[in-house]
C-alpha cells in the first residue's frame, strides 16, 4: 500500500459512507417492490426485526438527507 494512513483512513470512512448510502437506496427500492422487513433482514444477513431497527423509517429518510448534504 503506497498511500499514508491519514489517506488509507479517509478511503475507508468514504467507502463506508458510500456502502451505508447504497444500503438505504436497495432498502429503499426493496421496501417499493413490496419485500417485507423479513425478506430485506435476510438479504442483508441479519434478521428482519433488526434490519427494521437499523434502516426503518424514518431513520432510512433521515439518514439519506444525510448522504446528499456530503
Amino acid at each position: 500500500m503506497s498511500e499514508s494512513p491519514d489517506q488509507s483512513f479517509a478511503s475507508v470512512v468514504a467507502l463506508r459512507r458510500r456502502a451505508d448510502q447504497l444500503e438505504i437506496e436497495a432498502v429503499e427500492q426493496a421496501l417499493d417492490a413490496g419485500w417485507t422487513w423479513a425478506q430485506i433482514g435476510l438479504a442483508l444477513g441479519i434478521s428482519g426485526q433488526a434490519a427494521h431497527k437499523r434502516l426503518g423509517p424514518p431513520r432510512a429518510r433521515r439518514r439519506g438527507r444525510q448522504a446528499d448534504k456530503e
